[in-house]
């Protein structure tokens, strides 16, 4: 669990209700009319802008930025250290036994093609191929986020003008024009609070997320094709480093 997006995300929402309790009236700022449209404006162009498959997927993709299993690439490396230690002194064939207490598929899966004897240019390319990969796929749970951050507000800002539309059309009784007018700008607020509250800063932890994740395939490639050239395991260890 990632502690530093749940308090994010949870300071950020405490201190919004707080700072609306201590103005008075919590409940002028529930519009249920206000969250259909901002809510349901920004569900319906989000479906036309993607698959559903990939609109479906976005709960996997927010899941992402609060669940942190990477370990960090100093514990990498020196693993990358070790397994050359063991492939120099027993020779490459000898990391079979390592293979099965991997967890990560790609460092599983750089081992057992070092172990077949796949060539280094081979190698490289596979699982640069599978990095590509990897990238489109973040790419697009990044891209839908984006997406709901840029549809919210306009949402909030056609909420706006649906309310004052309805609001000048009462103008013959001024007891209207107050609560016409505050739920004019409810559908900003709910927009920009979807924006800059959740999507925006829940994206920024999903690149900060790709770019470590990259990181450590790099070290991941480059180490075993060091242990794959028999490289000195303190030499590898400078070169991750």
């Amino acid at each position: 669990m990632d502690i530093a997006t749940v308090l994010g995300v949870s300071a950020g929402v405490f201190f919004v209700v707080w700072s609306i309790w201590l103005g008075g009236n919590f409940s002028v700022f529930i519009d249920y009319s206000s969250m259909i449209l901002v809510l349901g404006g920004t569900i319906s162009v989000t479906l036309m802008n993607f698959p559903l498959r990939d609109v479906l997927s976005v709960f996997n993709t927010v899941k992402n930025t609060f669940v942190h299993k990477m370990a960090p690439p100093e514990q990498l490396i020196n693993l990358m250290v070790e397994l050359s230690t063991v492939a120099r002194r027993e020779g490459i064939l000898a990391l079979e036994n390592r293979v099965a207490g991997v967890e990560e598929p790609f460092l599983k899966q750089s081992i057992q093609l070092a172990i077949d004897g796949t060539p280094p240019e081979l190698i490289r390319d596979i699982l640069s191929t599978e990095v590509a990969f990897m990238e489109d796929r973040h790419a697009m749970g990044q891209s839908m986020l984006q997406a709901i951050a840029t549809f919210a507000p306009a949402f909030g800002m056609i909420g706006t003008l649906v309310g004052l539309v309805q609001m000048l059309a009462t103008l013959d009784d001024p007891s209207k024009i107050g609560g016409g007018m505050s739920v004019a700008i409810l559908t900003t607020l709910y927009g920009a609070l979807i924006a800059n509250l959740f999507c925006l800063p829940l994206l920024g932890k999903l690149k900060v997320r790709t770019a470590s994740e990259l990181l450590r395939k790099e070290i991941i490639i480059e180490g075993i094709l060091s242990i794959q050239s028999g490289d000195n395991p303190r030499v590898i260890e400078q070169k991750l480093k």
